[in-house]
């Protein structure tokens, strides 16, 4: 989705079971290859008209509802059905206009010209305007707002640097035509770049309602997208309401309700207070089968573009040591894993880009499970001796609980293999994020890595370019850097996937990571009376198609 985005690891694995490998794929095929449909399930959508009732739904507080700050899934899945830019997603990953009706780029493809819907309001009633939208690029690039990811969505456009270098106030890259009309120029031309603007830092916001809303504007935050905000009780509840002056089809619920108490999902989902449960391991066997009432609301659900991984802060000791690095990857019998903790739900990963997103490619190849070489590499290391070892603290989000099962099995597979041993601590969500952000974490996981639009570029160059911001390990190669930065201007499809295949084989075979899994497709349960929800790879709005059947 999104974002930088971040995925918490769920105690129950859900929404899972296979997949295949998948040949490379152009960037330029259809994306509804890619974004499988539940055409075949009672619940994947329909003809029939329909309006009202409240969806119920388990979620978690959101770190942030400001979009220009986002970098976490259970964010983002919030802001995407409040908030809108010039281009959205659709649910089968497609780039289509919303607040902007068309586009139009310039022969050498530097040059966008949107012009926006006519009488398109927000939520207050207020008209829409390109003004709006010049405002918000230059309030998230804006140094005060302090957005982590405002120059990972936003930096090709000529003149964001300056204004995150707090060296000008202005983005010269954006110029407003007329009240319809506004030009994006970016510094060269680039595939992806239209997708970026797909991403919530790119979204527009009503300047009066955060200049005085201050720090607290979200509490009663102006929108534009087929929900608003209706009320936030922390801990507690979050509704959104149906927003009737969205611009496009008005959403058919009335109302969306997370409940943010947690629970136990499966008891709840029977106890009617939520709609949507995934099937965790303990349930499995029980839902499919036919005997049980639950089969009946059981669907299938699409792998999301994720990877699950254990991250290393390359510039701390002891992962500043490459064969260090290597050793603790092929100490990890992942097929183990996924076999005897997930019940072959999930899938070893041993590359970054997920099964059948484009770019994937069979002949990448991981660093597989290997004893005797993990124990080799370790003894050629600078950290071989346990005794002047530096300390390896492990940080995963959470709140004093238990860590979750993998985790925990790898480390005792770092001290049964390697005998290096590990500490685990757990901080509160949105501390970890912070702290990630920031740079601050020797070693992470319990998290991964969600994609914000269908391209390689989303993965391997903004996780592990040396001057990203999302390079959260200060990984740094110099030939990975100069192929990305080729891939970034290459308007041929294939060769740009070769390139981004080529980066993505340095990267692992310098273990700035320690990928563990991806998604499987899987199985959810949904109650007959909600029709028109989709499961989509990526975070998309799509919530406005939803409505109860009474």
């Amino acid at each position: 989705m999104r974002k930088l985005t971040i995925v918490l690891i769920i105690a129950t694995i859900s929404l899972f079971a296979c997949s295949s490998e998948a040949e490379p794929q152009s960037l330029n095929e259809t994306q509804k290859s890619i974004a499988p449909s539940l055409q075949g399930s009672d619940n994947s959508g329909s003809s029939e008209s329909g309006k009202g009732g409240t969806l119920k739904r388990l979620w978690s507080d959101p770190p942030t509802l400001d979009p220009h700050l986002v970098t976490d899934t259970t964010s983002a899945g919030l802001i995407v059905e409040m908030f809108s830019g010039l281009v959205t997603l659709n649910p089968d990953l497609e780039i289509v206009p919303d607040l902007a009706e068309s586009w139009d780029l310039s022969e050498n493809g530097t040059l966008y010209t949107f012009k926006l819907r006519a009488d398109i309001k927000f939520s207050d009633g207020s008209p829409i305007t390109a003004n709006d939208f010049s405002y918000s690029f230059n309030r998230a690039a804006n140094p005060d707002t302090e957005s982590p990811v405002a120059e990972l969505y936003l930096g090709d456009i000529v003149g964001v640097q300056e204004v995150l270098d707090g060296e000008s106030n202005e983005i010269s890259g954006v110029k407003v035509i007329d009240d319809r009309n506004i030009q994006i120029k970016i510094d060269s031309p680039k595939a992806y770049f239209l997708a970026k603007l797909t991403y919530p830092t790119a979204y527009v916001l009503k300047e009066a309602n955060v200049s005085q809303g201050g720090d607290n504007w979200t509490d009663s935050p102006v929108v534009t997208g087929p929900f608003a905000l209706e009320r936030y009780d922390l801990g507690q509840v979050l509704i959104l309401k149906r927003n009737d002056l969205y611009w496009g089809e008005k959403a058919k619920l009335d109302r969306v309700e997370f409940n943010l108490a947690g629970g136990v999902p499966m008891a709840m989902y029977e106890n009617g207070e939520i709609d949507i449960t995934g099937v965790g391991l303990a349930d499995l066997e029980r839902v499919q089968d036919q005997n049980d009432p639950l089969s009946k609301d059981l669907i299938s659900v699409p792998p999301s573009f994720t990877i699950n991984y254990i991250g290393f802060n390359v510039s701390k000791p002891p992962f500043d040591d490459i064969k260090f690095r290597q050793a603790l990857n092929h100490a990890v019998d992942k097929q183990l894993i996924a076999t005897q903790v997930y019940s072959e739900l999930v899938r070893p990963a041993y590359g970054i880009l997920p099964p059948n997103f484009p770019g994937f490619s069979s002949d990448v190849k991981g660093l597989e499970y290997d004893p005797d070489k993990a124990v080799k590499l370790l003894s050629e290391s600078k950290y071989a001796d346990p005794e002047t070892r530096p300390l390896i603290v492990v940080t995963i989000p959470g709140t004093g609980g238990s860590p979750s099962l993998d985790m925990e099995v790898v480390a005792d597979m770092w001290d049964r293999v390697l005998g290096v041993q590990i500490e685990i601590q757990q901080v509160e969500w949105a501390t970890y994020l912070q702290d990630l952000h920031r740079e601050r974490l020797q070693v992470w996981g319990g998290s991964g890595w969600q994609a914000d639009y269908p391209d390689p570029q989303d993965f391997i160059d903004i996780l592990f370019h040396s001057e990203s911001k999302g390079n959260h390990g200060k990984y740094s190669n110099s030939q990975v850097d100069e192929i990305l930065e080729e891939a970034r201007i290459d308007q041929d499809p294939l060769t740009r996937i070769s390139k981004y295949n080529k980066a993505e084989q340095l990267i692992i075979d310098d273990a700035p990571w320690l990928p563990m899994w991806f998604d499987q497709e899987g199985l959810a349960l949904i109650k007959p009376r909600v029709r028109g929800f989709e499961f989509t790879p990526l975070i998309v709005p799509k919530l406005k198609n939803v409505y109860i059947q009474n």
